[in-house]
């Protein structure tokens, strides 16, 4: 069997640990083919983001087309986006495909920094519709309008908890209409979060792609992250990255 296909849709992380950098990675680790059209590049390090510039909608689009129009895709990955133009050409080429798509809705780097403002927060309502699950942490969440708000959407999400106080991380997979399943691990105490996020949503996105449930894809994407997080190489002065090389999927 080949490799599934997978895009992601993401902004360039210079030193490597979060973004695109992150997700050729963790999809290549799990067996998959990595392809990207990138939105936006940062100039960042595991203290900060320092720049960013942000591509225009054409050239997202147009990186877009040339991977349905030649390799083809098997299941999505979107990032961050940049701006609200861009979260509008992404969700235009999106609805046109019929595969499984994870939305990160990333607003806020590891680090603090905003990475997408009140307007493109507004754009991300048709990607929250067209994708398969999205995937907010605890900021994201509260930015969405909580679980209340989600629900009132009708659409899948994946309430992550690691930025919740205490040793017990849960993370709620919600589907509408069903209770929500909750999945819980001991919390890794260290520094070297840097791309937790980007790690997971694409985990999921290579699962999905490989023709998994997703509760199951949800399922194995966390076990990936947490053994990246054990494996972290310990780089950097700030939140390091992980050790994806060395991750068990």
């Amino acid at each position: 069997m080949p490799p599934p296909r997978i895009l992601s849709i993401a902004g360039s992380d210079s030193s490597g640990g979060a973004g695109i950098q992150a997700d050729v990675k963790t999809i290549t680790m799990l067996g998959g083919y990595a392809m990207t059209a990138i939105t936006a590049i940062t100039a960042q390090n595991t203290l900060g983001v320092t720049a960013v510039e942000a591509l225009s909608p054409d050239m997202v689009g147009a990186q877009i087309d040339a991977c349905t129009g030649d390799i083809g895709i098997d299941a999505v990955k979107i990032g961050m986006l940049g701006s609200p133009a861009i979260a509008a050409v992404v969700a235009d080429r999106l609805e046109a495909l019929s595969v499984p798509i994870v939305f990160d809705p990333v607003m806020i780097a590891t680090s603090g920094a905003t990475l997408a403002n009140a307007d493109t927060i507004a754009g991300f309502e048709r990607l929250m519709r067209l994708a398969t699950v999205t995937t907010p942490n605890v900021a994201e969440l509260a930015t969405l309008g909580g679980h209340e708000g989600m629900a009132a959407r009708g659409v899948a999400y994946l309430a992550k908890g690691g930025d919740a106080e205490g040793e017990r991380i849960e993370d709620a997979l919600c589907l509408p209409g069903q209770p929500p399943h909750v999945m819980a691990g001991t919390r890794i105490h260290t520094r070297h979060t840097h791309g937790t996020g980007c790690t997971l949503s694409s985990a999921i996105a290579t699962y999905l792609g490989k023709g998994l449930p997703l509760p199951e894809a949800v399922d194995r994407a966390r076990l990936f992250v947490r053994s990246a997080l054990r494996a972290a190489p310990g780089f950097g002065a700030g939140s390091g990255p992980l050790g994806h090389a060395d991750a068990r999927g």
